[in-house]
Order: structure tokens, then sequence, then C-alpha cells
């Protein structure tokens, strides 16, 4: 019996070890390679192997498929929103690169989608929306990380749709409160 290779990618890799990583600690052995296979497809969003590999057979992406669902880490969320003020604009540019990385979503989650803005606007845009007066750091680190996407000339700038990880839609959330 020949073996076909089966591609597989998975939105984020994050939620993806975080689920492989929970389904081994219930375990009391190693898994067999069929059981590691279903673990490694469900842990990817499908029902089991089965279902991983009908729907690589019939030709649909993974990108169909929502996420899996992911735990909030809370205890993150709690300090995110202390970078941010009583209006949601954000205090502070963290040192560490993660809590960067969520503050620059909720940047993102208030950009205008599909709608583009110019150099000038989108630095008023981030001057109101911030407190430490470094609109270019931010600018640039939207486009940097992809979530805002720039003309080549750095004239127009749009947001780039995508599904944010679910510590930043908890932060969006605590942020309208």
């Amino acid at each position: 019996m020949s073996k076909n290779p089966l591609p597989f990618g998975v939105n984020d890799i994050g939620a993806f070890a975080r689920s492989v990583r929970k389904s081994l600690d219930g375990l009391e052995r190693s898994p067999s390679h069929v059981e590691m296979l279903n673990l490694l497809a469900r842990a990817g969003g499908f029902r089991n192997f089965q279902h991983f590999k009908a729907q690589h057979e019939a030709g649909t992406s993974l990108q169909t498929f929502p996420p899996v669902q992911a735990e909030v880490d809370y205890r993150l969320v709690k300090q995110l929103v202390r970078l941010f003020d009583d209006n949601g604009r954000l205090v502070r540019w963290p040192k560490k690169f993660t809590l960067r990385m969520f503050c620059l979503w909720a940047l993102w989650s208030r950009f205008p989608a599909r709608t583009s803005m110019t150099e000038r606007e989108i630095s008023d845009w981030l001057q109101e929306r911030h407190c430490f007066g470094d609109h270019a750091l931010l600018r640039r680190e939207l486009v940097d990380r992809r979530l805002v996407t720039r003309t080549p000339d750095g004239r127009v700038y749009t947001r780039i749709e995508q599904r944010p990880p679910a510590e930043a839609a908890a932060l969006f959330e605590q942020l309208r409160k």
C-alpha cells in the first residue's frame, strides 16, 4: 500500500501546541500511531484523522475551518489591560515582544476595515490612540508584523484582515468595557 503525503498546516501554532499538550497530558501511556494521527488532526481543527484525510482528498483547504478554540490566558489579558488607560489608549510600549504584539492587535482592531489611509491620516489616527508620543514606531510595527500593509512608496495604509489570537479577542472585549 503506497503512502501519499498529506500536507498539514495550522492557523495558529500556539493554539495547536497547547491542544496537543493538553491531549497528551490526559494519557497514561504513549499514544499508538493511529491515536497520534487522530490527536494531531483534532488539534488542527478536524474531528479525526479520517476527517482530515477526506478533506484533503476533496481539495478543501484547512483555511476554511475555524481555528482550534484556544484557552484564553486571562492572567495575560489582565496584564495587557493595565497597558491601556480608561479611554483605551496605549499608555506605554512594553518591553516584552509578546505584550507588544497584543498591543498591536488592539490597535489593529480599531483600524478601519477595508479603508485606506494616507501616512498623515494613520499618523494622526495613531497619535490619538497612544500616550507615549511615538506614532512612527507604532506605524512601522503594524506594517512589520503584517497587521497593516502599505504601498511601496509608503503613501497608503490598509488593514490586513485576519483572525486575531484568542487572548487578543479577550483584550478587545476588556477594552470595550
